[in-house]
This record gives C-alpha cells, sequence and structure tokens, in this order.
C-alpha cells in the first residue's frame, strides 16, 4: 500500500479527498480504482487480524450455537405455533434473522475499538480514500456473517429445522438474509462512529435486546398485546424472518396486516431504505471526523 499511496500523492500533490490548488484532479476512473484498492486493503487487514485473534471468531459464533440449542430444546416443547407446526421450524427463521441484527453489536464494537487504538486516525493521516475504510469494514462483517450463518444452519439441522422449499427459495432466503445484515452493518458503523468509547458502545449494544424481541421471531406478533404486535410486526427484522419462513416452508404464516401480506416485498424495502440512509450518513461521518 505504500507504493500506492506515494503515487498517489505525487501525482495529485495531496490525498484523494481534493488536490490543492493548482494542482492536477485526479481522474474520476482513478478514484474509483483507488477506493476499490483501499476498501480490499482494509478488508484484509480485519481478516488477517481475526486469523491471528481466532479467539474473536470462536466467542463470535459461540453465541448463536448456543442460543439455537438453548430456545430449541429448553423452550421448544413449551411454545404453541399459530396454526400449528414445529417450534423449533418455527424459531429457526428468527434466529438467523436474530443473529444477523446482532451483528450491529460486532460492527459498532470493531469500529469504536478502531478509534480508541487510534488506528482509525492512522488512517485518516493516509492519502487513501475515505469510503475505503468504511467499504472494507463492511466487507469484513459480510464475510464473518456468511460463516455465522453457516454455523446456524448446521446447528438448526442438528435440532430438527430442515428448509422444506425449492434449492432456489432456500438460496434466495439466505440472501435475505444476508442483504439484511448488510444493511445492519451501516446502522453498527455509524453508531460505533458517533460512540465515545467502547464503553459507549457497549450501552448501546443492550439496545438490541429490546429490537430483537418486539419482533416475530420467537413469538407471532397476533398472540401479543395490540400495540405491541402492530410495533412487532412493522419491525423490520419481522419483515425478512416471514419471508424467509415462506421460502424454506416452515410454520408461522399469517396474520391479516398489509405489512404481514406484503413481508416479501418489504424484506427487500426495508434494507435498501436502511442502507439508504446509513450508508451515506457513515460515510460522511468518517470524513468530518477529526477534522
Amino acid at each position: 500500500m505504500t507504493s500506492t499511496t506515494s503515487s498517489r500523492t505525487t501525482a495529485a500533490g495531496g490525498p484523494p479527498g481534493g488536490p490543492p490548488p493548482g494542482t492536477l484532479p485526479i481522474s474520476l476512473p482513478a478514484r474509483a480504482r483507488w477506493a476499490v484498492s483501499d476498501s480490499w486493503t482494509v478488508t484484509r487487514r480485519y481478516l488477517i487480524h481475526w486469523v491471528r485473534e481466532p479467539s474473536y471468531i470462536v466467542w463470535g459464533l459461540m453465541y448463536p450455537m448456543v442460543s439455537v440449542l438453548l430456545f430449541g430444546y429448553v423452550f421448544g416443547s413449551a411454545m404453541v405455533v399459530p396454526g400449528g407446526g414445529d417450534y423449533r421450524e418455527f424459531l429457526l427463521p428468527g434466529m438467523f434473522g436474530m443473529t444477523m441484527m446482532f451483528g450491529i453489536g460486532n460492527t459498532m464494537m470493531g469500529v469504536t475499538t478502531d478509534a480508541a487504538k487510534g488506528i482509525a486516525d492512522r488512517f485518516r493521516a493516509m492519502p487513501m480514500a475515505r469510503s475505503g475504510v468504511v467499504v472494507g469494514r463492511s466487507a469484513a462483517d459480510m464475510l464473518n456473517s456468511v460463516m455465522d450463518l453457516v454455523v446456524l444452519v448446521g446447528c438448526g439441522l442438528v435440532v430438527g429445522w430442515r428448509a422444506h422449499g425449492s434449492p432456489a427459495e432456500t438460496l434466495a432466503g439466505i440472501g435475505l438474509l444476508l442483504l439484511l445484515r448488510f444493511a445492519f452493518i451501516w446502522v453498527g458503523i455509524y453508531m460505533g462512529l458517533i460512540a465515545k468509547s467502547p464503553e459507549t458502545a457497549g450501552n448501546l449494544y443492550a439496545l438490541l435486546f429490546p429490537l430483537t424481541m418486539i419482533s416475530n421471531a420467537f413469538v407471532a406478533p397476533e398472540m401479543m398485546p395490540g400495540w405491541l404486535g402492530t410495533v412487532a410486526a412493522w419491525n423490520p427484522l419481522s419483515s425478512t424472518v416471514a419471508a424467509i419462513r415462506e421460502l424454506f416452508g416452515n410454520p408461522g404464516l399469517g396474520g391479516d396486516s398489509w405489512i404481514a401480506q406484503n413481508a416479501m416485498l418489504m424484506a427487500v424495502v426495508w434494507p435498501l431504505v436502511i442502507v439508504a440512509v446509513f450508508l451515506p450518513l457513515s460515510v460522511r461521518r468518517y470524513r468530518l471526523a477529526r477534522r
């Protein structure tokens, strides 16, 4: 990366954020190439860090594994699914979606930890694309999320969950889960950038519990009190979970509200809206930090 950044400084007299007066501007294609290169460099940095610190990956995978086994076996025999069906098959799509949402906390903690260690400041001091840092972080987290999902599906098969849809429907369901995770990555990056310390990020992490519980992940919204059921139904997590239950052929479909009847549509719309809001906010926040 040293030779690359040196050539940029020579070509433009400064970082890609904007050359000083009197120098030739950097072309748009060159900016795009540098942004992609910087994003991949940052992605590799996180992947290498995880390889050198395998405990991070192990503990990250332990939570979804324990959650599936705990909820599947401890509560599985006591819960009733509206319309009938096995509770474990009702539960697992909710657990898949919940794990994607809890990724907000992992991303947030990673961003604040980098800031506390001065890594973010070193990135800012280098002549690199400002978007490369946040895009690289999102790419690394997506790769980590794929691994989480593979482990979760394996645990689900152990406790009796099955996807009864066609291979194409199963892949579409996994795609919706990863789309939701991609959207929540940008929420986590933004929250990590505005958090003042890892301790503050840890406190914000606690807010994820009510956001995941007030959804259809564990209990159908129609079994909740009226107002709470409405809030749960309009939770973006609920739309994705309802959609993948339909694609996987799992029990728990129902609800007469508009949001319940259009879960497949909203499972795409919600993540796109979240990305449209938080991606530019994250990039802008990173550019303005410590300016």
